[in-house]
């Protein structure tokens, strides 16, 4: 069981945190996991990109065409990391348009919950209704109630459950 992914948007959208829900689920199902992150202008709204891979890999970094499943909190970062994608590899992106990728106003559905910063989740939630993730509804759960603060682990399990249902 191995998977590559790439999670890129900009700083304070939560790619980091997304990446650590992702990181936990193979931590608790004792599969090795390597991530690693690029967020030095993420304070000033620059790329943030993180990558994950799920399974016995020796470095954290994905190669050009390597990537299984790209998460994109930021539609306009598809130009810059798209030549990490593999060939068949899937891309989830936070979009109002859907062109050959699986797009999902991820942006609209968290500002109707409250918070434009759980997209995050609802991505999450979309990459699992489409099986684009090697996990469970209920492993995805479990971490977020791991790694949430605990006056936002309802908020951020709404979220995750308006991406699978969208």
């Amino acid at each position: 069981m191995k998977q590559q992914i790439i999670v890129s948007g900009i700083g304070g959208q939560g790619v980091l945190f997304l990446t650590r829900v992702i990181a936990q689920v193979a931590v608790n199902r004792n599969i090795p996991v390597l991530t690693s992150e690029t967020h030095g202008m993420a304070q000033r709204g620059g790329t943030v990109l993180s990558t994950i891979k799920i399974g016995d890999f020796s470095s954290p970094l994905i190669r050009t065409g390597q990537a299984n499943l790209g998460l994109l909190l930021w539609e306009e970062n598809l130009p810059v990391h798209q030549s990490l994608l593999q060939k068949k590899g899937t891309w989830i992106i936070n979009t109002t348009h859907n062109d050959d990728h699986i797009g999902i106003d991820a942006a609209k559905i968290a500002r109707a919950l409250g918070s434009a910063v759980l997209l995050n989740l609802v991505l999450l939630g979309a990459a699992i209704k489409h099986r684009a993730l090697i996990f469970t509804v209920k492993e995805c759960e479990t971490a977020i109630k791991q790694l949430a603060p605990e006056k936002f682990i309802e908020q951020n399990l709404a979220a995750f459950h308006k991406g699978l249902s969208s």
